[in-house]
Order: structure tokens, then sequence, then C-alpha cells
């Protein structure tokens, strides 16, 4: 454990620079977890639920994480996610009270990224508390239940993924697939919209408008393919917000 530089902190109440015995209340998954090459998942947990001390049932956490049936698979042999499981599963061996994830997900393809969030969202459902960092404002908005904001190791907001949205948001937009027919009627209607590819982008004063406009090009018959209300993101924010801070500064 590393002695911090400045600042204080409390982890359940406890200075972690003073109270050693936290580590038996925690669980953490770094971002480039690996192990032994030649242990297995069953080995790994053996040996660290003797060296915590722990009570645990490992064929449980296997199970957990949807390793059983690579219990005897050798670390070299495993797949990304699948390491990435190990890697949780280790966490959980002395029943933590929290559980820090740094980029649990990095690197892994979309299949294997939506197994770690089941098994999150099975830890959750399970009352354990988790701190998770992320470069993936999808996986944020999706799996947190507060999320905070931060740019050049500051927060520059907090707060529940809505609100965050709420607070930030400028415009929805709904997405139209449709001709030349439908940009005339939209422009006779005075609505305001751009053209991106084969869709057209309609910005939205309301999420109520979208009912009004489509209601409006089904009257006059206009052949248009399907339709979207595409609502801002958690990303969506944080990109607008991060680039204004950096246009702030740069004056």
């Amino acid at each position: 454990m590393r002695n911090r530089s400045s600042g204080d902190v409390r982890v359940l109440g406890k200075d972690p620079e003073r109270s050693r015995s936290l580590i038996y209340k925690l669980g953490i998954l770094p971002q480039d977890f690996s192990f032994i090459y030649n242990s297995t998942p069953i080995e790994a947990l053996n040996f660290y639920k003797g060296t915590l001390r722990a009570s645990s049932d490992v064929d449980e956490i296997l199970e957990m994480v949807e390793l059983s049936d690579k219990s005897s698979t050798p670390f070299q042999k495993l797949s990304g996610g699948q390491k990435q499981k190990l890697g949780l599963a280790l966490s959980l061996v002395n029943d933590p009270e929290i559980l820090f994830l740094d980029e649990p997900t990095s690197g892994l393809d979309p299949r294997a990224r939506r197994n770690i969030w089941n098994v999150i969202k099975t830890l959750k459902e399970k009352g354990k508390s988790i701190l998770l960092t992320t470069h993936y404002l999808e996986e944020a908005e999706l799996l947190a239940d507060r999320v905070a904001i931060m740019n050049k190791g500051k927060i520059i907001d907090s707060g529940k993924p809505m609100e965050i949205v709420e607070r930030h948001h400028e415009v929805d937009n709904l997405i139209i697939r449709g001709d030349g027919q439908v940009e005339e009627l939209l422009r006779t209607g005075g609505y305001n919209f751009q053209r991106d590819g084969s869709y057209i982008k309609v910005s939205l004063k309301s999420i109520r408008d979208a009912t009004e406009i489509i209601n409006y090009l089904y009257e006059r018959k206009a052949a248009f393919e399907d339709f979207t209300i595409k609502r801002e993101s958690l990303e969506d924010v944080f990109v607008r917000m991060v680039g204004e801070i950096e246009e702030d500064e740069a004056q």
C-alpha cells in the first residue's frame, strides 16, 4: 500500500494508511490484472482464500462470475474476458464490503464487456457497494446509481446519470430515414433539420414534438422508412462539458 502524497481520505470510516485491517474488508480489481500463467482459477481462488483467511465458497464465486467451466484452465489459456472475470472473482474471495473496480472492461470485445456487466449487476443485487472507474460512458450510464465526472483530476459534476444529462443536455433529435420529399415537407413545415447521410436529423424543442412531426408527415403521405428519437447520452454531455472547459482555459 502506497502512502498518500497529500489530502485526507476515509474508507469505511477509517484511514487506510493507518488501518491495515481494511484489506480484509475491501475487494480490488486493478486495470492491468494478471496472474501466474500456469495457475488455474480454482487454484488462484484457493490461494487467495488461504492468504486472506476467508471462509467463502470458491465454487459459488466461480459460478457467479461464470467461470465454473474454466476452473481448471491455466491462466494463459483464458480469453481476455475470462481473465477479467478471474480478477473479479479474486476480489470477492473475502466477501468485501466495498469493491474497487478499475477499468474492468477495458480492451474487451462487446460480448465479453456485457458479460462483466452482468456480473456487476448481480453483485449490486446482492447489496455490494462498488466504486467503478471507467472511460466507457455507456457503461457508467447503465451500471451506476451515481456518477462523478472527472477532467484533469478534478470532479466537474456528479449525481445520478439522468440528473447530469438533464442539467447539461441541449437538444433531442428525431432521426428519420427518408428522401428529398421528407426534407421538403420539413422545410415547408418550418422544422429545423439537417441531412446526415441517408438520415435526416430534426431538432426537437420537446420530446412531444416528435409525435407532431411524424403525424405531420403521415398526413402528407411522406415516404420514409423508419424513425427513432435520439436523446443525448451521458457521453454526449461529457464531451460538451470537457470541450467548454478547454475552450475557457484557452481564452
